[in-house]
């Protein structure tokens, strides 16, 4: 299976549906599904003291170190001006990536919370998660 690796809170954010654009610095050509694997990476200081983000997950536990939820990658676009301008119109969304010209919006859809998050170790970029590489 593919999966993606994110820093808390926002595989938690995608898991509740509240965050449904992935923004990155470089594209990719995959489409289909794709599992959220939150990292387990602690939560940068700067993020942690941010209330209004760390709210947005409210008493949700986050899970590092887990796959959380699956969903579909279903585009990849590159963000120019007109882009901004309409993204910047969903206050939540902009506020939960890093929004810049030349950058990436990996559109997310039909997102869907595992109901047993299981462990595994994370990589850079899209990978393919083993039996054995929780290991």
């Amino acid at each position: 299976m593919k999966v993606l690796s994110l820093i808390e809170p926002y595989a938690t954010l995608i898991k509740l549906g509240k965050k449904k654009i992935e923004t990155r610095s470089f594209k990719t050509n995959y489409r289909g599904e794709l599992y959220i694997h939150a990292s387990s990476t602690r939560i940068p200081k700067e993020w942690k003291n941010n209330k209004e983000l760390m709210g947005l997950v409210g008493t949700n536990n986050l899970n590092f170190g887990y796959i959380i939820c699956k969903c579909k990658l279903v585009d990849c676009i590159y963000m120019d001006e007109k882009f901004l301008e309409n993204i910047k119109k969903d206050k939540l969304e902009y506020f939960c990536g890093d929004y810049k010209i030349g950058r990436y919006a990996w559109v997310l859809d039909d997102i869907e919370i595992l109901k047993d998050p299981f462990l595994a170790k994370g990589k850079l970029g899209i990978w393919n998660y083993e039996e054995d590489n929780s290991k």
